[in-house]
């Protein structure tokens, strides 16, 4: 089920039909989706050992307001950060505090900014300091099986093809996706229909049409996918403890093809 959003109104709610922008919806995505990678490269050269992640959260939160967004993630179902930083063994939804970065800690930094009500919602990986090989393929190839589910969004394909080459390769290098998170449909709301699987059978799901937005978001991890949400309710992490990597874009489908609304102007999206 497909559907046109009414955009005189700011009454949206998620519902299970998958919205259908048009044409001149893309330049909202492009505004806010380039203010997004302004932000997360911005921020790169503060990713050091003995920073904080508060101080990462202070310093985007004030660039995202001086340039007229606001942070999506602030106040959003009670989390009172603006962005999330997610290190090492955490998959997602970590929350900014005193934790001092240290030499050899990866860093997932997720960011969603709202610009005249469109959404631009992306992550990157930083490395900190010095990291090990181990560390740095599982980095390398998290990137990887971004780039190839996006080499699968056009109009006629589907969901399940985004997900099964990127399977496909994560556990060709004998790592594992995680199940329980996943993309999401984007554009007037921040989490919108349908939900993005990195895992699938090729020909499965709903099928690609021009003017869908939304993220691909795969999280790996090195040992196996299971995770679990801590007592705060939000930080997740591997079961294992083992290290665990995630890479973001917002997209939307064109007639032939995909446009990627948070490409790094600085070239800076892979550490």
């Amino acid at each position: 089920m497909y559907e046109t959003p009414d955009l005189d109104t700011d009454t949206l709610v998620r519902t299970s039909a998958i919205r259908l922008y048009q044409p001149d919806d893309f330049e909202g995505m492009r505004i806010a989706g380039r203010l997004v990678a302004d932000a997360l490269d911005m921020i790169t050269p503060y990713v050091v050992p003995g920073v904080t992640t508060q101080e990462i959260d202070d310093r985007i939160r004030q660039y995202t307001l001086d340039r007229g967004g606001l942070p999506a993630c602030l106040g959003y179902k009670g989390y009172m950060k603006t962005v999330c930083t997610s290190i090492n063994h955490v998959v997602c939804h970590g929350i900014p505090g005193d934790r001092v970065l240290k030499d050899g800690d990866i860093v997932n930094i997720d960011h969603t900014v709202i610009v005249d009500g469109w959404h631009g919602d992306s992550s990157r990986m930083y490395a900190v300091g010095n990291i090990n090989a181990r560390t740095k393929k599982l980095i390398d190839v998290t990137y990887e099986s971004l780039a190839l589910g996006l080499e699968q969004v056009k109009p006629g394909n589907t969901f399940g093809d985004i997900g099964f080459v990127i399977q496909r390769h994560v556990e060709a290098n004998r790592m594992s996706v995680v199940r329980d998170f996943c993309g999401h449909g984007i554009g007037r709301l921040f989490h919108d229909s349908p939900n993005v699987l990195h895992y699938g059978r090729k020909g499965e799901g709903a099928v690609l049409k021009p003017g869908m937005f939304f993220t691909v978001e795969p999280m790996v991890n090195l040992g196996k996918p299971h995770v679990k949400v801590l007592s705060d309710g939000w930080t997740a992490v591997t079961r294992d403890k083992s290290l665990s990597a995630q890479c973001e874009h917002t997209v939307g489908v064109t007639e032939d093809g995909v446009e990627i609304f948070t490409a790094s102007p600085a070239g800076l999206f892979q550490p």
